[in-house]
């Protein structure tokens, strides 16, 4: 076979090396783009995790910093308060000083007493609007969440711990503890089986 003969062999030749060549690279390249795609996919999703959680957590500042801020306006005459409520325990004493038949007899008596129950009901409104109540707990089972026992009363026929007298009445904030009340309890008698034990000094 003559060398021209060769030559169209050759040149096919080569011309599909160069093809399989190109359709390698193109094969590299797709493959090497498909991973950089991956790559490029993996790190959007962990930024939008990332964006995801940092807005969760402005959103728990934000609700942090307003619940702080709702409580410091709540509580902040709390101090206040306490002074307060002793006016109202005060007030309450010069009530019950003034003798029922001391109110009927004299005019000057009766209109004291007038001004001060109605200097008592000022306050207590004012007390609700600022959130405050009284505590009252007569004739429930104490409570040392609220109640600070003072002594045990025998022969009530109340069941052992229950208030029976209030030395002090307690009040709360928002429903948080002011003040706790001063009471009294009943004590669970000799026959009293399994009778709630209540301690004094709590």
């Amino acid at each position: 076979m003559s060398e021209e003969q060769n030559k169209p062999a050759e040149a096919e030749v080569e011309q599909t090396e160069a093809v399989q060549d190109k359709a390698a690279q193109d094969k590299a390249a797709d493959a090497g783009a498909g991973d950089r795609v991956g790559q490029l996919e993996a790190e959007v999703a962990s930024l939008k995790d990332q964006l995801l959680r940092q807005m969760a957590e402005v959103e728990n500042t934000r609700r942090r910093a307003q619940r702080d801020r709702e409580d410091a306006s709540k509580f902040a005459v709390s101090s206040f308060a306490k002074e307060l409520v002793t006016v109202a325990d005060n007030l309450r004493r010069a009530l019950e000083a003034v003798p029922a038949e001391g109110r009927e007899n004299d005019d000057v008596l009766k209109g004291l007493a007038v001004g001060v129950e109605a200097t008592e009901r000022q306050l207590i409104s004012a007390f609700e609007r600022a959130g405050i109540k009284k505590i009252d707990p007569t004739g429930e089972l104490f409570d040392p969440n609220f109640h600070q026992v003072m002594f045990e009363i025998e022969n009530t026929g109340k069941p052992a711990g229950t208030v029976v007298q209030v030395l002090q009445p307690g009040y709360t904030i928002h429903g948080r503890l002011l003040r706790e009340a001063m009471v009294g309890v009943a004590k669970a008698g000799p026959h009293e089986m399994g009778g709630q034990h209540v301690d004094t000094k709590a």
